[in-house]
């Protein structure tokens, strides 16, 4: 039975433990990221997000360059650690790379220049609405994911890797797979000191 809109939203956490392993196909998993850049909003609708899918060997190239890009700052003596994390995302399935085009931020400040201040800041608010709604849609088809953001230390390197243009700009890594262990517990403030709610008329 499929799981409805509030369950996948409750369900969706960080999942540090992935295997290569994958209960749906690649093109499974082709069609729901293209769906979700096609359905998720942004604002003026610039569609300034972009996304790369990486699968196999590149999945792998991927946390290679973020751990020989790591090894250069991080000590000797403690890098086991950071090793450690690295590998687990490689372990992974697949990684999904979050991009903003900084052309169509600076297009629409031009064309607009009231607003220009703000068009930086909607570009990331909309490339953070399409990551969850991937996040939440990996959930949905039983993968687990987590969101990281090594972004300097390798952007260089993955725009030379994989030939992406100078003006998009890496937000994020989603390294994703069959989840091996579950997420950690969570604590929850108190959802007053969260949510206020106003009915009285002025």
């Amino acid at each position: 039975m499929a799981k409805d809109f509030y369950t996948a939203v409750k369900e969706r956490r960080t999942i540090y433990g992935i295997s290569k392993e994958s209960p749906i196909s690649d093109e499974r998993l082709q069609e729901v990221i293209r769906e979700a850049v096609l359905h998720s909003p942004s604002a003026f609708n610039s569609q300034s997000e972009r996304v790369i899918l990486l699968l196999g060997d590149s999945h792998n190239k991927l946390w290679d360059i973020t751990m020989e890009a790591l090894r250069k700052i991080v000590p000797e003596n403690k890098f086991a650690s950071t090793e450690a994390k690295i590998n687990s995302f490689r372990a992974g399935h697949g990684s999904v790379l979050y991009f903003i085009d900084s052309s169509i931020v600076q297009s629409l400040q031009q064309q607009f220049p009231s607003y220009k201040d703000n068009f930086p800041i909607w570009s990331q608010q909309s490339c953070g609405m399409l990551q969850y709604v991937i996040w939440t849609s990996l959930e949905l088809e039983g993968l687990g994911a987590s969101l990281q953001h090594y972004n300097e230390l390798i952007e260089g390197e993955v725009k030379k890797q994989w030939n992406i243009p100078n003006n998009w700009k890496l937000i994020a890594q989603m390294p994703f797979g069959k989840p091996t262990a579950p997420a950690g517990d969570k604590e929850f403030m108190p959802l007053e000191d969260r949510v206020k709610v106003f009915n009285r008329q002025i």
